[in-house]
């Protein structure tokens, strides 16, 4: 298997590795993922993953497919358990933005302006689970988010081509998902358990 295949399944594992447990601890009642967030989530990670395609990110692309599936069933899940199902106006604009990527794109025709807008949308759509985890700094598992700074690592490293459509997305992601680390770590010494 040639490097970035390899590269890409091991990107594909620590994906999994990160989404059961999670999925897992949201069907236990441990987890209460923001409804909101996740549909972002899942919604700008599908298109990036056709972007990326379109771009020739080749490998390394496929494991933003599977990541983006397996969050829109994370936020089914949110739905369907009611785990944080507040929506505010401000989610609202977020969902917006998402969507607007694609005409944008089909206008342009430059997967690039799709890209930069749902980084940003998706970077927005941290906003609920951050606001969520700074009052409740235990509803979030810290694992999770620490195996999406890795896999996105790795991510970039599987890319089959480098540009800043290809490589944007999962770098930024990867370090907001740090920053989100970051701020759960800082408020559990604060609040205590």
């Amino acid at each position: 298997m040639p490097y970035k295949e390899t590269l890409a399944v091991v990107a594909i594992v620590l994906t999994f590795a990160a989404f059961f447990p999670y999925i897992r601890s949201i069907i236990k009642g441990d987890t209460k993922p923001h409804v909101f967030s996740w549909v972002i989530w899942g919604s700008t990670t599908c298109v990036v993953f056709l972007a990326q395609r379109e771009d020739g990110g080749g490998a390394g692309a496929w494991v933003i497919g599977v990541s983006g599936i397996s969050t829109l069933f994370i936020a089914y899940l949110a739905y369907t358990k009611r785990t944080d199902i507040t929506i505010t106006r401000l989610d609202k604009v977020f969902f917006i933005l998402a969507l607007s990527s694609l005409p944008f794109w089909y206008f342009t025709a430059d997967p690039l302006w799709a890209v930069i807008i749902l980084t940003v949308v998706d970077v927005l759509g941290f906003g609920p689970t951050a606001r969520k985890a700074y009052a409740k700094p235990h509803s979030e598992p810290l694992l999770f988010f620490g195996l999406f700074v890795i896999r996105n690592g790795v991510v970039i490293l599987a890319l089959e081509h480098y540009s800043v459509t290809t490589v944007l997305f999962p770098a930024v992601i990867g370090i907001t998902s740090l920053l989100l680390i970051i701020l759960i770590g800082f408020r559990r010494r604060v609040v205590g358990r």
